[in-house]
């Protein structure tokens, strides 16, 4: 048993859920109800943004969104049930100031860690689903990497195929080298579960990038991405910096990872339920479990 909340009806865990995922898309709190387009700045209403899955109606900007709110736009209605929700980031180097901004994000987001982990079914095929970029932009600190590493761990003895969507800005500086060790538990975490025969597709949206790129988010069966994702280990304008000469435009963004061969598939979010419902009855042979 994971803690109480396995004891509540599925109606009441669903109804959480829901409202978890309308708080993240600002649809239950107060917020503006007109949002600005990051890329070509226009300005669209929340409601028109939400019938559009927060992809902005006038150029096709994949706006990042919240843990939840991404979950319910995949997961069957009813089968969301969240693992080590209690599980609490740790100041384990008494960094200055750490805390206290820990515990602002917290309470911004509503999140106590910037993964969200569960199980849960898509098309009738049960998976284990994963990362928020409003938590410290989604980086990996010691908590997230226990996360991840016990849903990697917890698809691999249920025999379940394994889901990741990872937004991140790569490990977390005010842990250190706590952070960066992350890289080799969560990577030797998916060599277990892939030995075992596991399916793992890794979903890459904007931004994937740091030790979280060069960890597990690059080592999925089938790779996936949003439209226009920046996916990377450094960033552009560090590269440029290094290398001393201009960059190819699109350098680094999703659909230049595909032309290269790092990426299977940029799949628009609106289509992203039915591709992965497509993907995991291939891997049960085209029959539901």
């Amino acid at each position: 048993m994971n803690d109480i909340r396995d004891l509540l009806p599925n109606r009441m865990r669903e109804r959480t859920f829901q409202l978890k995922a309308k708080r993240d898309a600002g649809a239950v709190w107060h917020e503006q109800q007109f949002v600005e387009c990051k890329q070509c700045g226009r300005r669209a209403a929340r409601t028109l943004w939400g019938k559009s899955l927060y992809v902005c109606p006038n150029c096709g900007y994949h706006m990042p969104i919240g843990g939840y709110y991404r979950l319910s736009l995949v997961l069957d209605h009813g089968s969301f049930r969240e693992l080590d929700a209690d599980l609490d980031p740790q100041d384990v180097l008494n960094f200055p100031g750490y805390g206290e901004k820990l515990a602002a994000a917290q309470n911004k987001t509503g999140l106590r860690e910037a993964a969200v982990t569960a199980t849960g079914r898509i098309g009738g095929v049960a998976c284990v689903a994963v990362l928020d970029s409003r938590f410290f932009m989604g980086s990996m600190s010691t908590a997230v990497g226990e996360k991840i590493t016990r849903a990697i761990e917890s698809a691999a003895d249920k025999h379940l195929p394994l889901i990741i969507f990872s937004a991140s800005g790569g490990a977390r500086m005010q842990e250190g080298i706590f952070s960066l060790m992350q890289m080799a538990k969560t990577s030797a975490a998916i060599q277990r579960f892939s030995a075992k025969g596991g399916l793992y597709i890794s979903v890459l949206t904007h931004p994937t990038t740091g030790g979280v790129t060069a960890s597990f988010a690059s080592l999925g069966d089938i790779m996936l991405a949003e439209p226009g994702a920046l996916i990377g280990f450094a960033g552009p304008r560090v590269i440029e910096q290094t290398i001393g000469e201009k960059l190819p435009a699109g350098f680094q963004r999703s659909e230049f990872q595909m032309e290269h061969g790092f990426v299977d598939q940029v799949v628009p979010r609106d289509q992203l339920r039915d591709t992965l419902i497509r993907v995991l009855q291939l891997h049960v042979g085209g029959k539901h479990e």
